[in-house]
């Protein structure tokens, strides 16, 4: 527990240096969170190739916002419920536009044929790869407050109070999502789960 509050403690103190234009804070602030908002920003929009633009827009909405923050939650509560904001946006933009160029579904194709891990068999390779595809795929067609849920809970190790304020619920109601996506991906994911 320590660990996570000298953390936030330090998140904090950089988001005041970089209120007074700190590029070193802002760098260091972005170094430590990057992975994590571009993996979340990654699995919500299931692999997109807008995924590192979003995630850059995430940390020029900090840099814009350091002079306003306040902190009175976790620093990572702000940032993921920015994270939340401009994804949300996004994917509502997109189901606007309902279609994605050939040169997306390409990039979309060559990602999801991409993941592997090195030290297993080659047939071992594909079968994680099809399963990592199939559980990405089901989790991409879950409502965007369940998809962010799992996302928070399940890759980001997210506390439960903490997803309430990122996705702007209360605790039964973060758990309730978290139930209806588990029933929902138990449902997607039946066929392959009877083995």
């Amino acid at each position: 527990m320590g660990d996570t509050e000298d953390a936030n403690d330090e998140d904090v103190a950089w988001m005041a240096r970089i209120a007074k234009g700190d590029d070193q804070a802002f760098r260091l602030l972005v170094e430590r969170h990057q992975g994590a908002v571009i993996g979340t920003v990654a699995k919500m929009t299931n692999g997109s190739a807008d995924t590192e633009d979003i995630a850059q827009q995430v940390f020029l909405r900090i840099w814009k916002s350091a002079k306003r923050y306040q902190p009175t939650a976790k620093f990572t509560t702000f940032l993921f419920t920015v994270t939340r904001n401009l994804v949300f946006n996004e994917t509502s933009k997109k189901s606007r536009r309902k279609e994605s160029s050939i040169e997306e579904q390409e990039d979309d194709w060559h990602r999801s044929v991409a993941y592997s891990d090195e030290t297993s068999q080659p047939d071992q390779k594909l079968a994680q790869s099809e399963m990592k595809e199939i559980v990405d795929n089901a989790i991409a067609r879950l409502p965007e407050k369940q998809r962010l849920a799992v996302i928070l809970r399940r890759y980001e190790q997210m506390p439960y109070e903490e997803m309430a304020t990122v996705l702007e619920l209360s605790v039964p109601a973060v758990k309730s999502q978290l139930f209806r996506a588990r029933n929902s991906l138990r449902e997607m994911l039946s066929e392959y789960l009877k083995d």
